[in-house]
């Protein structure tokens, strides 16, 4: 509410804000004397207007020249909130100084960060896997185990995969802390509140019901409708992506959805 102060005598910035609103504030932002003031973003999404990633939507408001870095990783907020150890990565295109520079910054005893320098890749693991972890969240909710979970993360990473390299990215990112990392913890933590979103709905109960009751973002509902549309514009194939697309925004039922994955053509892994 009080940006000017809250930036005032800054010497970094961290955007922890919501995909859908970080355009409008990043609008505010540039009307203040930010010049030179190195930008985290820690927001895993896509901007769903735009099909951005994060990072570029940065880059267009505050300028080209900005000192910009990501990070991502498997950091659900109430295990990091406890002093419990966690893993990151940090990513700063061909700004390796302030990758290590923030490197040291974040890195505690409880808190490990590593660097990449695949800023599209890290990026898009850390949006994408919330897609996957709804998915694995209605299994939940409709009562399957391990075995359909286990389905469900292999193929969802290869899909994650898939439209990374597409999309610039290194494919071996997605098998790092920021892709294969995030995707297992998202996926099954009882705190994430994407696999949250995902059991609610193997449980019956509606979308909109289900927003309305949380006290937080559940970032994937926004990133399945990016997710289909990239899946379309790039002509990859996410059928994952694509039934949870379905669900989300089509009112699909998830058994419905289910049953379709499972009658696909049969193909090699």
């Amino acid at each position: 509410a009080e940006l000017d102060l809250a930036v005032k005598g800054a010497d970094l910035l961290v955007l922890a804000i919501p995909s859908q609103f970080i355009r409008q504030v990043l609008k505010r932002l540039k009307t203040l004397n930010i010049s030179g003031i190195p930008v985290l973003s820690v927001t895993k999404g896509i901007e769903a207007d735009t099909l951005m990633r994060i990072s570029q939507v940065i880059r267009q408001e505050l300028g080209k020249d900005a000192r910009l870095a990501v990070l991502s990783g498997p950091t659900i907020a109430l295990e990091v909130a406890k002093g419990l150890p966690a893993t990151a990565v940090i990513s700063a295109h061909k700004d390796r100084a302030l990758a290590e520079a923030l490197q040291h910054v974040f890195t505690t005893d409880r808190f490990r960060i590593y660097t990449n320098s695949d800023m599209a890749g890290v990026e898009l693991g850390g949006s994408l896997k919330n897609v996957i972890a709804i998915a694995c969240g209605i299994s939940d909710g409709l009562g399957f185990a391990a075995n359909a979970k286990a389905a469900l993360l292999c193929r969802g990473l290869a899909e994650i995969s898939r439209l990374g390299k597409a999309m610039g990215a290194k494919k071996e990112t997605f098998s790092g802390i920021s892709g294969l990392g995030d995707l297992v913890t998202t996926c099954i933590s009882r705190d994430s509140r994407n696999r949250f979103v995902g059991e609610q709905i193997g449980k019956g109960r509606r979308l909109k019901d289900i927003v309305s009751r949380m006290n937080a973002v559940a970032e994937g509902i926004t990133t399945a409708k990016s997710a289909y549309l990239l899946s379309k514009k790039y002509n990859i194939s996410m059928p994952i992506a694509q039934e949870i697309y379905a669900v989300l925004y089509k009112d699909k039922d998830p058994r419905r959805a289910v049953s379709d994955l499972m009658a696909r053509e049969m193909k090699g892994e």
